[in-house]
C-alpha cells in the first residue's frame, strides 16, 4: 500500500487525483496540503507542510510554483520522494529541484499522460528526418481560460525532445509580432491559445515544401493526467535518489 500526501489537493486536479485513488486498491491518501480549506475530504488537509506530521511513502504535487522549498525540505528531511506535476517553475526554482533529486527520488514531467510520452518518442524520431529534409516545425498548444501560465510546460517539453535530438541548435520563438524578419531554419515556433474549458491539446507542425505533417494530442478529461500521476506515485517509493520521468516507468 502506498501512503500519499497530495500538495494542491482541493483543486480540480487534486479533487480528479482523490476520485483516482480511493477507487485503487494499492494507494490511499493520508494528508492533503492546501491553502484553501473547507472541502469535506476524507483525509486530514493541512495550509502547510509545517502543520503535517504524518508518515507517508510519497508526495504528489499538482498546485502551483509557490512554497517549492517548504515542501523540499519536508521531503528531504524525512526521505521520501515527490512526484512534481506543477509546472511553471522559475530558472532557481528549477536548480532547486535538480538539487532536491540528488538526496530523494523525484518524480518529474510537465505531462503525465501516457499518450503524449508515446508522442515524445514518435516526435524525436519525425524531428531527425524531417529537420534535416528542410522541414520548419511549430508547436500549437491550447488550453483553458483560467491557465497561467504559457507556453505550456508540455509544449515546452515536446520542443526539448525534439531540440535535444537536433543537438539543441534550434531556438524557441514565441512571438512572431514583435519583429518582421523572415523565419529562421533552426527555430521552433510555440503558440499558445487560451479559452473555453480546453482540457489541452498540442498539435505538433512539420510543414516542408509542398506537404506538411502534423502530430496531435486531445486530452478530454484532467483523468488522463491524474492517472498518471497515481501510477508514478507508486512507483516512486524505494527507487534510490535521482530525477525520474515517464519514460522509466513506461519502460
Amino acid at each position: 500500500m502506498t501512503n500519499i500526501i497530495l500538495r494542491g489537493c482541493n483543486g480540480k486536479m487534486g479533487q480528479v487525483i482523490t476520485e483516482i485513488v480511493d477507487a485503487d486498491e494499492n494507494a490511499v491518501i493520508i494528508a492533503g496540503i492546501d491553502v484553501t480549506q473547507g472541502r469535506n475530504n476524507k483525509y486530514p488537509v493541512y495550509q502547510s507542510f509545517s502543520q503535517c506530521n504524518v508518515r507517508a511513502d510519497v508526495i504528489i504535487d499538482f498546485s502551483a510554483p509557490v512554497n517549492l522549498e517548504e515542501m523540499l525540505d519536508f521531503a528531504i528531511n524525512r526521505n521520501i520522494g515527490i512526484v512534481l506535476c506543477t509546472t511553471g517553475f522559475s530558472k532557481e526554482q528549477l536548480v532547486l529541484i535538480e538539487n532536491a533529486s540528488e538526496q530523494i527520488p523525484m518524480f518529474r514531467s510537465a505531462n503525465m499522460s501516457m499518450g503524449i510520452n508515446l508522442i515524445t518518442k514518435l516526435l524525436q524520431q519525425a524531428a531527425v528526418v524531417l529537420a534535416d529534409a528542410g522541414f520548419d516545425i511549430e508547436i500549437v498548444e491550447r488550453h483553458h481560460n483560467k491557465k497561467v501560465d504559457a507556453p505550456s510546460g508540455t509544449a515546452l517539453a515536446l520542443a526539448d525532445a525534439m531540440n535535444e535530438v537536433l543537438n539543441n541548435e534550434y531556438q524557441y520563438k514565441y512571438d512572431r509580432s514583435t519583429e518582421r524578419i523572415q523565419r529562421d531554419r533552426k527555430e521552433i515556433g510555440i503558440s499558445a491559445v487560451r479559452g473555453g474549458t480546453i482540457v489541452g491539446e498540442h498539435e505538433i507542425i512539420f510543414a516542408g515544401t509542398d506537404e506538411v505533417i502534423e502530430i496531435k494530442h486531445t486530452a478530454y478529461s484532467k483523468a488522463i493526467f491524474a492517472k498518471g500521476a497515481v501510477q508514478a506515485a507508486k512507483y516512486l517509493p524505494q527507487r534510490a535518489a535521482g530525477m525520474y520521468k515517464m519514460s522509466d516507468l513506461m519502460s
